[in-house]
């Protein structure tokens, strides 16, 4: 396994209530070739409710912190009580983690990630790089990276390149181009008011489609020079239509142990919409999801 390039240790924050997706988060982090002077943060919040499941998850916080010390990190442990993503935040505000890990589901979730769950609340409101992890765990091999040419799919990149990943894994860059629009959709769409300019005809359209291509190459091949100058060797893949749908579809073939993405997160703008990419991606990816919303010269 390699060590970051740089030797950069990492301070990684989990929010830890000993459900399956938690044991999975730290199965996760095990893996990663951590910088021998790393250290990991795990935090359990419980709430009033939970009061009487206080020493159950204070003993499964420490067997965590065992596996972590086994594998020779050194790691810290606490327990609160309070709102779990409230609180997980503001522990994460005094120390200022390289990553924020989370499971997807917590220990009394039965219905997936619900709109306001947890992990949900977490991604949205921090501001860290928040890391959801799945169950069943398996060790990551293949890595999607997606990108749209924003300075959030930007600082998605730049963090990919100081994370520190297994040898040897498969690394793809995808970008999704927009859908192709008809030209009969077009035509309804046009004012048919006096004096109105005229739909674009067909060659103007293949100029489009031509331009936007030559864009999203051009975006696809930016992303592998500066991954590339990491050290880290990867795939291209360029796509057409919905990003959401287009990117599931493409996991569906490429079956990525981790998807990678930027958001602008509501934190810096409250108008992130219910239908964004990462939003969908956390909900309905059947693997880890990783959302960057700084730049490592921001951190």
């Amino acid at each position: 396994m390699q060590t970051p390039k740089n030797g950069k240790s990492m301070k990684i924050l989990v929010g830890y209530d000993g459900s399956s997706h938690a044991k999975a988060a730290i199965k996760l982090i095990c893996d990663l070739p951590l910088a021998a002077n790393s250290s990991v943060f795990l935090l359990g919040v419980f709430t009033p409710r939970q009061i009487s499941d206080h020493e159950l998850l204070r003993a499964s916080i420490e067997e965590a912190g065992k596996c972590l010390q086994e594998r020779g990190l050194t790691q810290a442990n606490e327990l609160i009580l309070g709102h779990p993503a409230e609180k997980l935040i503001e522990y994460a505000e005094k120390l200022q983690p390289d990553l924020l890990v989370v499971g997807a589901k917590g220990l009394r979730a039965t219905l997936g990630i619900l709109l306001g769950g947890i992990a949900q609340q977490v991604v949205e409101y921090a501001n860290w790089p928040v890391l959801v992890v799945r169950e069943p765990y398996h060790p990551i091999k293949r890595v999607l990276l997606v990108t749209d040419g924003s300075p959030h799919s930007q600082c998605a990149i730049e963090y990919t390149c100081e994370l520190p990943l297994p040898q040897g894994i498969d690394l793809r860059v995808l970008h999704v181009l927009p859908p192709l629009i008809q030209p009969e959709v077009i035509a309804q769409a046009w004012p048919a008011t006096p004096g109105a300019s005229l739909p674009p005809d067909l060659p103007t359209l293949e100029t489009w489609r031509l331009e936007e291509e030559a864009q999203g190459q051009h975006l696809l091949e930016h992303a592998q020079k500066i991954l590339s100058a990491a050290g880290l060797d990867c795939g291209t893949v360029m796509r057409r239509g919905d990003a959401a749908t287009e990117i599931q579809e493409y996991c569906r073939q490429f079956e990525p142990n981790l998807i990678i993405a930027g958001s602008r997160g509501l934190s810096q703008v409250r108008s992130w919409l219910l239908g964004s990419v990462s939003r969908k991606l956390i909900h309905y990816s059947n693997t880890s999801v990783l959302i960057v919303k700084r730049c490592i010269k921001d951190a």
